[in-house]
């Protein structure tokens, strides 16, 4: 079991690297710990999911020890939620020349996290956009509703990496915890109750699986827990397809008689 670890390589070919940026025993939120991601292509970079305060700084030497912070052209938020977006104040400071890319929907939102990014903000129409890094594209996918109403799924094109933002998310039991999926039915119990009550339509949710089949990924990294790889992408793919969630789950609960 993998602990207190700092970067990992999820992929290298030389020119194009990506970079899982660790964890800490600290962290260990019941169980629902944040992963943020570093993509370089060239002399520039990307933050996927760069977080809130609360792993900043573990975060920030990370991404030091990797790549100048000067580097960064892009902070890429999948959505609004704290995990996600609550240290966006401290990246404007250390990441001087990086621009937030979030959808379009959030920008307004983004002055009451106490910065004024003023040409600074990239707002992601619903239908998603490519991003340009050095000599790659990073293709912002739409996941609308999984979980929120303006939401994006990251596709990094050369190493065939799609950041899944909180699908795919896991939440461990204490003391429980791994990096990659190896068991795909046993993984399952720390997904399903997340997904049902957080992801809130299973037409979405099937939207999403069918415009990423296209895109036939690699690797399937999302925002909280474990990696998927291999054989596992299409195991997820496929119990995701199957799964009912949100409203289609809990309308009897709580709405029926």
């Amino acid at each position: 079991m993998i602990r207190n670890m700092n970067s990992y390589p999820l992929y290298d070919d030389g020119e194009h690297k990506v970079y899982w940026l660790g964890i800490e025993e600290s962290e260990d939120e019941k169980g629902i710990l944040t992963n943020q991601y570093l993509i370089i292509d060239g002399n520039e970079a990307a933050l996927i999911e760069p977080g809130g305060f609360f792993v900043f700084s573990r975060v920030l030497k990370n991404v030091s020890s990797i790549v100048p912070t000067t580097q960064i052209k892009y902070l890429m938020y999948s959505h609004q939620d704290p995990d996600v977006v609550a240290g966006l104040n401290l990246w404007f400071e250390y990441a001087p020349l990086a621009k937030v890319a979030i959808s379009e929907l959030w920008v307004r939102f983004i002055p009451h996290l106490a910065v004024m990014s003023a040409g600074r903000t990239i707002g992601i129409p619903d239908r998603g956009m490519d991003f340009q890094l050095g000599n790659s594209v990073i293709k912002a996918v739409p996941s609308h509703y999984l979980h929120s109403p303006g939401n994006f799924s990251f596709y990094d094109e050369k190493s065939g990496i799609l950041f899944s933002s909180d699908i795919g998310a896991a939440a461990f039991s204490k003391d429980e915890w791994y990096l990659f999926v190896e068991d795909f039915g046993e993984h399952v119990r720390h997904m399903e109750a997340f997904h049902k009550r957080y992801m809130s339509s299973t037409k979405a949710l099937r939207a999403w699986v069918r415009s990423v089949r296209k895109l036939n990924p690699k690797v399937v990294a999302p925002q909280h827990g474990a990696i998927f790889r291999d054989e596992n992408v299409g195991k997820f793919l496929d119990w995701l397809e199957s799964l009912e969630v949100g409203i289609d789950v809990f309308e009897d609960e709580f709405y029926g008689d």
